[in-house]
Protein backbone atom coordinates (compact mmCIF):
# COMPACT_ATOMS: atom_id res chain seq x y z
CA UNK A 1 0.00 0.00 0.00
CA UNK A 2 1.34 3.43 -0.95
CA UNK A 3 2.21 5.59 2.08
CA UNK A 4 0.04 8.61 2.79
CA UNK A 5 1.11 11.83 1.11
CA UNK A 6 2.53 14.38 3.54
CA UNK A 7 1.11 17.91 3.40
CA UNK A 8 2.64 20.83 5.30
CA UNK A 9 0.33 23.75 6.16
CA UNK A 10 1.92 27.04 7.24
CA UNK A 11 -0.99 29.19 8.41
CA UNK A 12 -1.42 31.45 11.46
CA UNK A 13 -5.23 31.49 11.32
CA UNK A 14 -6.08 28.51 13.52
CA UNK A 15 -9.73 28.05 12.42
CA UNK A 16 -8.63 27.91 8.77
CA UNK A 17 -5.72 25.59 9.60
CA UNK A 18 -7.94 23.24 11.60
CA UNK A 19 -10.53 23.12 8.81
CA UNK A 20 -7.86 22.40 6.20
CA UNK A 21 -6.28 19.72 8.39
CA UNK A 22 -9.64 18.00 8.91
CA UNK A 23 -10.56 17.92 5.22
CA UNK A 24 -7.11 16.83 4.07
CA UNK A 25 -6.95 14.09 6.68
CA UNK A 26 -10.39 12.92 5.53
CA UNK A 27 -8.81 12.50 2.06
CA UNK A 28 -6.10 10.28 3.55
CA UNK A 29 -3.25 12.80 3.72
CA UNK A 30 -0.80 13.07 6.61
CA UNK A 31 -0.96 16.71 7.69
CA UNK A 32 1.45 18.85 9.73
CA UNK A 33 0.60 22.42 10.71
CA UNK A 34 2.95 25.29 11.59
CA UNK A 35 1.55 28.57 12.89
CA UNK A 36 4.46 30.91 12.10
CA UNK A 37 6.97 31.45 9.32
CA UNK A 38 10.15 30.53 11.21
CA UNK A 39 8.68 27.22 12.38
CA UNK A 40 7.26 26.56 8.93
CA UNK A 41 10.62 27.10 7.23
CA UNK A 42 12.42 24.86 9.71
CA UNK A 43 9.81 22.13 9.25
CA UNK A 44 9.99 22.46 5.47
CA UNK A 45 13.78 22.04 5.56
CA UNK A 46 13.37 18.77 7.45
CA UNK A 47 12.15 17.38 4.11
CA UNK A 48 9.85 14.60 3.04
CA UNK A 49 6.89 16.80 2.03
CA UNK A 50 4.60 16.05 -0.90
CA UNK A 51 2.72 19.38 -0.90
CA UNK A 52 2.93 22.78 0.80
CA UNK A 53 0.07 25.16 1.61
CA UNK A 54 1.31 28.65 2.53
CA UNK A 55 -0.21 31.83 3.84
CA UNK A 56 1.70 34.97 2.78
CA UNK A 57 1.32 37.03 5.95
CA UNK A 58 2.90 35.10 8.80
CA UNK A 59 4.34 35.93 12.24
CA UNK A 60 7.82 34.74 13.14
CA UNK A 61 9.93 36.97 10.90
CA UNK A 62 9.56 34.85 7.74
CA UNK A 63 6.68 35.37 5.31
CA UNK A 64 5.13 32.89 2.92
CA UNK A 65 6.88 34.32 -0.13
CA UNK A 66 10.28 33.74 1.47
CA UNK A 67 9.30 30.17 2.34
CA UNK A 68 8.16 29.68 -1.26
CA UNK A 69 11.46 31.08 -2.54
CA UNK A 70 13.48 28.75 -0.34
CA UNK A 71 11.30 25.76 -1.20
CA UNK A 72 12.02 26.32 -4.88
CA UNK A 73 15.76 26.42 -4.17
CA UNK A 74 15.60 22.88 -2.75
CA UNK A 75 16.53 19.96 -5.00
CA UNK A 76 13.17 18.18 -4.63
CA UNK A 77 10.10 19.66 -6.30
CA UNK A 78 7.15 20.27 -3.96
CA UNK A 79 3.74 21.45 -5.26
CA UNK A 80 2.94 24.78 -3.55
CA UNK A 81 -0.38 26.55 -3.09
CA UNK A 82 -0.34 30.06 -1.63
CA UNK A 83 -3.39 31.34 0.25
CA UNK A 84 -3.68 34.89 1.48
CA UNK A 85 -6.01 37.75 2.29
CA UNK A 86 -3.74 39.77 0.03
CA UNK A 87 -5.78 39.34 -3.12
CA UNK A 88 -4.11 42.07 -5.17
CA UNK A 89 -2.80 41.15 -8.60
CA UNK A 90 0.80 41.94 -7.69
CA UNK A 91 0.93 39.39 -4.88
CA UNK A 92 -0.65 36.69 -7.00
CA UNK A 93 1.89 37.30 -9.73
CA UNK A 94 4.80 37.48 -7.30
CA UNK A 95 3.81 34.19 -5.71
CA UNK A 96 3.62 32.47 -9.09
CA UNK A 97 6.91 33.99 -10.24
CA UNK A 98 8.60 32.67 -7.11
CA UNK A 99 7.45 29.20 -8.07
CA UNK A 100 4.05 28.66 -6.47
CA UNK A 101 1.82 26.33 -8.46
CA UNK A 102 -1.41 28.00 -7.46
CA UNK A 103 -2.84 30.93 -5.50
CA UNK A 104 -6.18 31.16 -3.72
CA UNK A 105 -7.25 34.47 -2.16
CA UNK A 106 -9.10 34.38 1.16
CA UNK A 107 -11.87 33.71 1.74
CA UNK A 108 -11.72 30.51 -0.29
CA UNK A 109 -13.62 27.25 -0.51
CA UNK A 110 -11.82 24.59 1.51
CA UNK A 111 -13.23 21.94 -0.79
CA UNK A 112 -11.80 23.79 -3.79
CA UNK A 113 -8.37 24.01 -2.14
CA UNK A 114 -8.42 20.29 -1.35
CA UNK A 115 -9.38 19.56 -4.96
CA UNK A 116 -6.44 21.65 -6.17
CA UNK A 117 -4.04 19.86 -3.82
CA UNK A 118 -5.23 16.52 -5.22
CA UNK A 119 -4.85 17.77 -8.80
CA UNK A 120 -1.30 19.04 -8.19
CA UNK A 121 -0.26 15.79 -6.52
CA UNK A 122 -1.68 13.78 -9.43
CA UNK A 123 0.22 15.96 -11.88
CA UNK A 124 3.49 15.66 -9.93
CA UNK A 125 3.14 11.87 -9.83
CA UNK A 126 2.31 11.69 -13.54
CA UNK A 127 5.28 13.88 -14.46
CA UNK A 128 7.61 11.76 -12.33
CA UNK A 129 6.36 8.55 -14.00
CA UNK A 130 6.62 10.10 -17.45
CA UNK A 131 10.17 11.32 -16.98
CA UNK A 132 11.28 8.04 -15.44
CA UNK A 133 9.64 6.09 -18.27
CA UNK A 134 11.32 8.16 -20.95
CA UNK A 135 14.67 7.08 -19.57
CA UNK A 136 17.68 8.39 -21.44
CA UNK A 137 19.03 11.91 -21.58
CA UNK A 138 18.21 14.25 -24.45
CA UNK A 139 20.72 16.58 -26.10
CA UNK A 140 19.99 19.42 -28.48
CA UNK A 141 21.75 22.63 -29.46
CA UNK A 142 24.51 22.15 -26.92
CA UNK A 143 22.15 21.45 -24.01
CA UNK A 144 21.78 18.02 -22.40
CA UNK A 145 18.97 17.12 -20.00
CA UNK A 146 18.57 13.93 -17.97
CA UNK A 147 14.99 13.31 -16.73
CA UNK A 148 16.13 10.64 -14.26
CA UNK A 149 18.67 12.73 -12.36
CA UNK A 150 16.86 15.96 -13.27
CA UNK A 151 20.15 17.55 -14.22
CA UNK A 152 21.08 19.64 -17.24
CA UNK A 153 24.35 20.72 -18.85
CA UNK A 154 25.42 23.34 -21.38
CA UNK A 155 28.53 22.28 -23.31
CA UNK A 156 29.29 19.83 -20.50
CA UNK A 157 28.91 22.39 -17.69
CA UNK A 158 26.34 21.43 -15.05
CA UNK A 159 23.55 23.99 -14.65
CA UNK A 160 22.07 25.18 -11.38
CA UNK A 161 18.36 25.00 -12.21
CA UNK A 162 15.28 25.24 -10.04
CA UNK A 163 12.80 22.35 -10.49
CA UNK A 164 10.50 24.58 -12.56
CA UNK A 165 13.35 25.79 -14.75
CA UNK A 166 14.32 22.18 -15.39
CA UNK A 167 10.74 21.26 -16.31
CA UNK A 168 10.53 24.20 -18.71
CA UNK A 169 13.87 23.40 -20.38
CA UNK A 170 13.03 19.70 -20.63
CA UNK A 171 9.66 20.50 -22.21
CA UNK A 172 11.29 22.78 -24.80
CA UNK A 173 13.94 20.21 -25.73
CA UNK A 174 11.29 17.50 -26.13
CA UNK A 175 9.47 19.76 -28.63
CA UNK A 176 12.16 21.47 -30.74
CA UNK A 177 11.09 24.15 -33.21
CA UNK A 178 7.46 24.02 -32.05
CA UNK A 179 6.02 27.41 -31.05
CA UNK A 180 4.25 27.61 -27.70
CA UNK A 181 2.30 30.59 -26.39
CA UNK A 182 2.78 31.64 -22.80
CA UNK A 183 -0.61 30.15 -21.93
CA UNK A 184 0.41 26.88 -23.64
CA UNK A 185 3.52 26.75 -21.45
CA UNK A 186 1.57 27.51 -18.29
CA UNK A 187 -0.82 24.67 -19.01
CA UNK A 188 1.84 22.18 -20.14
CA UNK A 189 4.65 22.94 -17.69
CA UNK A 190 2.91 24.46 -14.69
CA UNK A 191 0.06 22.02 -15.18
CA UNK A 192 -2.73 24.34 -14.06
CA UNK A 193 -4.81 27.10 -15.61
CA UNK A 194 -3.35 30.47 -14.62
CA UNK A 195 -5.18 32.73 -17.05
CA UNK A 196 -3.91 36.27 -16.64
CA UNK A 197 -0.52 35.29 -15.23
CA UNK A 198 1.33 34.55 -18.47
CA UNK A 199 4.08 37.01 -17.45
CA UNK A 200 5.22 34.30 -15.02
CA UNK A 201 6.47 32.47 -18.11
CA UNK A 202 8.45 35.54 -19.19
CA UNK A 203 10.22 35.63 -15.83
CA UNK A 204 11.17 31.96 -15.96
CA UNK A 205 12.33 32.17 -19.56
CA UNK A 206 14.51 35.18 -18.75
CA UNK A 207 16.09 33.28 -15.85
CA UNK A 208 16.58 30.21 -18.01
CA UNK A 209 18.16 32.23 -20.80
CA UNK A 210 20.58 33.75 -18.29
CA UNK A 211 21.75 30.22 -17.52
CA UNK A 212 21.87 28.57 -20.95
CA UNK A 213 22.58 31.40 -23.42
CA UNK A 214 26.03 32.87 -24.12
CA UNK A 215 24.28 36.22 -24.52
CA UNK A 216 20.76 36.28 -23.04
CA UNK A 217 20.02 39.48 -24.98
CA UNK A 218 20.70 37.60 -28.25
CA UNK A 219 19.47 34.08 -27.54
CA UNK A 220 20.24 31.19 -29.88
CA UNK A 221 18.30 28.48 -28.06
CA UNK A 222 15.03 29.76 -26.57
CA UNK A 223 13.76 32.15 -29.20
CA UNK A 224 10.91 34.65 -29.13
CA UNK A 225 8.40 34.30 -31.94
CA UNK A 226 6.86 37.74 -31.87
CA UNK A 227 3.11 37.76 -31.39
CA UNK A 228 3.02 33.98 -30.90
CA UNK A 229 5.28 32.80 -28.10
CA UNK A 230 8.55 30.90 -27.85
CA UNK A 231 10.34 28.02 -29.53
CA UNK A 232 13.49 26.03 -28.84
CA UNK A 233 15.90 26.18 -31.80
CA UNK A 234 17.43 22.87 -32.83
CA UNK A 235 20.66 24.45 -34.08
CA UNK A 236 22.99 27.19 -32.86
CA UNK A 237 22.81 30.38 -34.89
CA UNK A 238 19.13 30.09 -35.78
CA UNK A 239 18.53 33.66 -34.59
CA UNK A 240 15.37 35.20 -33.22
CA UNK A 241 12.13 34.94 -35.15
CA UNK A 242 10.44 38.03 -36.42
Amino acid sequence: MEPAKKVLIVEDDMPIADLLRMHLQDEGYQVTHCADGAQGLATLRAGGWDALILDIMLPGGVDGLEICRQARAMPTYIPIIITSARSSEVHRILGLELGADDYLPKPFSVLELVARVKALLRRAAAMSRSQAGEGGALELNGVRVDPITRQAWVRGVLLDLTPREFDLLYFFIKHPEKVFSRLDLLNQVWGYQHDGYEHTVNTHINRLRAKIEADPAEPTRILTVWGKGYRYASGVGAGASA
